[in-house]
C-alpha cells in the first residue's frame, strides 16, 4: 500500500503539521460532547507519523475528566487541528477538516460512540499502531 504525506494546519496558519498517511484511512466521527460541539473528525495516527512544522508557542493546552487527553489549541484562531488522545496517547488524532489530502486517497467514515467511552475506547486503540508492511 502507498504512503502519502499530508499537510495541515489551524485557520490562521501559525501551526502547521505534516502526516504520514495510508493510501486508505478510516476516520471517526466522534458524539462526544467536545468532538460534536468542535465537528472534529477523528484520523489517528502513530505519534512517529506526525511532525509538527510549525508554531508550537501557538498553542494552548486544555485538559478534562481524567486529564489524560492534551486538546491543543491555536491561541490565535481557536483551531483545534491535532490532539494528544486518550484513547491513543501514544498517537496524535488529527481533525480530518484541517488536512489537505492527495485525491487519491480513499476515505472510510465511522462513527464513534464517545457518549460511552468506557465500554468503547479500546476500540480504537489499534490506530495508532505503525502499520505492518
Amino acid at each position: 500500500m502507498s504512503q502519502y504525506t499530508a499537510k495541515g494546519s489551524c485557520h490562521c496558519g501559525r501551526t502547521v503539521f505534516e502526516v504520514t498517511i495510508e493510501e486508505e484511512i478510516v476516520v471517526h466521527h466522534c458524539n462526544c460532547s467536545i468532538c460534536s460541539m468542535a465537528g472534529y473528525i477523528h484520523l489517528i495516527v502513530p505519534a512517529a507519523h506526525f511532525r509538527l512544522l510549525k508554531g508550537k508557542e501557538h498553542l494552548s493546552e486544555y485538559r478534562f475528566n481524567t486529564g489524560t487527553a492534551r486538546h491543543l489549541f491555536c491561541a490565535h484562531c481557536g483551531i483545534k487541528s491535532f490532539y494528544v488522545p486518550r484513547s491513543n496517547p501514544d498517537g496524535f488524532s488529527v481533525n480530518l477538516r484541517c488536512l489537505e489530502l492527495p485525491q487519491s486517497v480513499k476515505v472510510t467514515e465511522e462513527s464513534f460512540d464517545g457518549q460511552h467511552w468506557e465500554e468503547h475506547g479500546d476500540e480504537l486503540r489499534h490506530a495508532s499502531q505503525p502499520p505492518v508492511s
